[in-house]
């Protein structure tokens, strides 16, 4: 399946970086921890090209610990500055600092043996709809400098933000790439809201959410939808049914209603409730 699409504002962001890009110093590439190959736009590898770049594992928070770790490991053997961060609570972030010193640090030298005196440090975040850059930026500058959402598509233009007096941020809305050639990258962007649900099926995203779920954190689906051994020998399809019927999606008839349950399972699965998940992890895509 070849999910394609590209809409005018995608178009006009992608412009909007490369026309700024020489205009700043480092970019802060977002991605979300619980998916950071798949949320990784290759549209932005193409742009940015070998311009200093920070990646930060954002969302840390409700991904699998122990993933976390692998990830971290992963990019920094890739040789690629990397942390992990929480930017609603600000966990991680204070890390940063010293992650922007490092690469920058033959910049900063050059600057310094030519006397030039040290001045703010221009960054530009990039990033796919949804990996939380608003909130990122919102919790290094200590004020509300954008709109958040739960939801991509909000931020849509521009915005230049001073952090602390030493940095000056550059926020720039989400960017996908033209087209999903690979389905499984679709999926599990749209599993994290990254890509409209208005363009999905979401009973069809939901029921292959149940299947991942089921094969690599059932402890976790079990508990949370209070699933015991009669769903054992159960297709994926009967078993998003028997959540439904357990969380008392009926409608007239006694039928299920699969549309209200597979809502109801992302919105669990989005929010943590059913546990910390992670999508993907390095062996299984590299």
């Amino acid at each position: 399946m070849v999910l394609q699409w590209f809409p005018g504002h995608m178009a006009k962001t992608r412009r909007l970086i490369t026309d700024n890009l020489k205009l700043v110093d480092v970019v802060i590439e977002l991605v979300d921890a619980r998916l950071p190959l798949s949320s990784r736009n290759p549209e932005i590898d193409k742009i940015v090209g070998n311009r200093p770049r920070v990646l930060v594992l954002n969302k840390a928070d409700i991904a699998d610990p122990t993933s976390n770790t692998k990830w971290l490991n992963y990019f920094k053997n890739q040789g690629i500055e990397t942390i992990l961060a929480d930017s609603q609570s600000g966990n991680g972030l204070k890390n940063l600092n010293s992650a922007i010193e490092n690469v920058l640090a033959e910049k900063f030298e050059k600057e310094r043996q030519k006397g030039i005196q040290r001045r703010s440090v221009k960054m530009m975040v990039v990033g796919i709809p949804n990996v939380g850059k608003s909130s990122f930026i919102n919790r290094l500058s200590g004020r509300s400098a954008t709109k958040t959402g739960d939801r991509p598509g909000v931020t849509t233009a521009k915005q230049w933000i001073r952090v602390s007096g030493k940095y000056e941020l550059l926020d720039t809305p989400g960017i996908l790439w033209p087209k999903f050639e690979d389905f499984e990258v679709a999926k599990r962007i749209a599993y994290t809201g990254g890509i409209k649900d208005e363009i999905m099926d979401i009973e069809e995203l939901a029921f292959f959410l149940v299947g991942f779920l089921r094969n690599n954190y059932p402890d976790m689906l079990n508990s949370r939808f209070n699933i015991t051994e009669e769903s054992d020998d159960m297709e994926d399809f009967e078993l998003l049914e028997l959540i439904g019927k357990k969380r008392g999606c009926i409608v007239s008839g006694g039928n299920i209603d699969t549309l209200r349950t597979a809502n109801l399972i992302l919105d669990e699965f989005r929010s943590a409730k059913i546990g910390k998940i992670t999508l993907e992890l390095p062996q299984k895509n590299c």
